[in-house]
């Protein structure tokens, strides 16, 4: 069984989709002078990088850098979560191709939220609304396309729109069968029952 990924901002590290994630590539800053690493920086021709550089770091290099009270270095927006890109999702999320500006949206998104930034609060609102904004016509498109190609419906979504996506047309299909009488009976969906095991892990905690 697949294991899903993490919610929120912590990473499930035995999830591929979160290890994907934390190979995706945030715009930085350096805030101090990196010794005798400038080989990593294609541009500087310097033994160091110096402070001030601007350059891109995968996700887990900026978490595993990042320090609120010793300046190491600065993580900017990605541009699809900046305010001009937050106005169009605001005016009507599902026109976006979220895939082609980034696989792991909600994810990054939530991710962000590491590092401390003036609009964090706008950024976690944003990527809240665009999920409300889509889900439904994401789980109405799911529930309209049986035995029909959905190439088309997935194309543009997330990749957690894309779980959701297929665990509809999995509950589709598995109705369909029992209407027909080619299943003895329907059983839960597998985030459902990992929901409850999760709910059953924290009462015990």
């Amino acid at each position: 069984m697949p294991v899903p990924p993490g919610v929120g901002k912590e990473e499930n590290f035995f999830s591929l989709d979160d290890i994907l994630l934390s190979q995706e590539r945030l715009p930085c800053r350096t805030d101090t002078t990196f010794p005798r690493l400038g080989f990593l920086e294609k541009s500087n021709d310097s033994r160091d990088i110096p402070e001030a550089t601007k350059m891109e770091m995968p996700l887990w290099l900026a978490k595993g850098l990042y320090e609120r009270k010793r300046r190491v270095l600065s993580v900017e927006l990605p541009k699809v979560y900046r305010e001009g890109w937050r106005t169009v999702f605001n005016a009507d999320p599902t026109v976006v191709d979220l895939h082609k500006m980034g696989p792991y949206y909600y994810g990054l998104g939530s991710q962000l939220l590491h590092f401390q930034h003036p609009e964090n609060p706008e950024i976690a609102q944003a990527v809240l609304q665009t999920f409300i904004g889509r889900f439904r016509r994401t789980m109405d498109a799911s529930q309209n396309a049986y035995n029909k190609d959905t190439s088309a419906l997935v194309e543009p979504l997330d990749s957690l729109e894309r779980a959701l996506f297929k665990v509809g047309q999995s509950g589709l299909n598995a109705f369909q069968r029992w209407e027909m009488g080619q299943a003895s009976h329907l059983s839960a969906s597998s985030l459902v029952l990992n929901y409850r095991k999760r709910k059953i892990t924290d009462l015990h905690d």
